[in-house]
């Protein structure tokens, strides 16, 4: 079924047009070259990082931005030394514990997107639990995305057509990118319309291939552990500077 969109939080006044992008996409970059600045564990910086996670919430919620999505682990990420993706799991085990409750007091629906499979089953039983605790919020919606790959992601969709289509459920000809995009993890959600890349890298790396079409790119020279509003606001407000064509000429 298909989500619905939520009404977005009050907005601040402003002077003069401001475009608030409904939906901001985020690959939290920089938590490893945070710790080792500091000679600090790598989980240092993972730790650190979860604060500012909390930071973009509220960043989200304050600029009436609707949709949010953070790119939290990557399929390639268990490629990790055994000892990180360990401290990840257990970062991730102690973030559901203590950052749910706050969720739903502030009004954010959480969803998670990923093969969520390849987690222990304690933290599948948990994921499963915050989304169903916050499914009625309609503030902010949160989608963290854990144990994903959007190449993987297209792959899944493309299997779950040819199955279809050689059940005879379905009309070979009728798959369109439509049909596609219904047969993604993000089914029924709005495309982002701003991505943001923090460390001061430039790529994608596997995030929302396919629904990042169409966004905005903003990338920004900040580690993640050190990110907050003020750097949240500053790409909103680049963002507010584009022009969005869609691939279409000026007029």
């Amino acid at each position: 079924m298909a989500a619905q969109q939520p009404t977005a939080a009050p907005r601040p006044p402003v002077h003069g047009p401001v475009h608030v992008p409904v939906h901001v996409a985020v690959i939290m970059d920089g938590n490893g070259r945070w710790a080792a600045a500091r000679h600090l564990p790598r989980v240092a910086g993972h730790r650190e990082g979860a604060r500012a996670v909390r930071r973009t919430i509220e960043a989200a919620i304050d600029q009436g931005v609707a949709w949010l999505t953070l790119y939290a682990f990557s399929s390639e990420n268990w490629r990790r030394p055994a000892g990180e993706v360990l401290d990840l799991t257990g970062l991730l085990r102690h973030y559901l514990k203590s950052e749910i409750a706050e969720l739903r007091a502030n009004g954010v629906r959480l969803r998670i997107i990923g093969d969520r499979a390849r987690f222990p089953a304690d933290i599948q039983a948990e994921l499963a639990t915050a989304e169903s605790s916050t499914a009625a919020n309609t503030r902010l919606n949160l989608n963290v995305a854990l144990s994903y790959g959007a190449r993987d992601e297209i792959a899944q969709a493309a299997r779950a057509l040819a199955i279809e289509a050689r059940a005879g459920r379905l009309d070979p000809e009728a798959i369109d990118a439509a049909a596609v995009a219904a047969r993604l993890s993000t089914a029924g959600m709005p495309d982002p319309d701003l991505l943001i890349r923090t460390s001061g890298e430039q790529r994608l790396s596997n995030f929302l291939l396919w629904q990042a079409a169409y966004a905005e790119l903003v990338f920004q020279d900040v580690l993640w552990p050190d990110y907050g509003a003020t750097h949240f606001a500053a790409a909103l407000a680049e963002f507010a500077r584009r022009e969005r064509r869609f691939g279409a000429r000026p007029g």
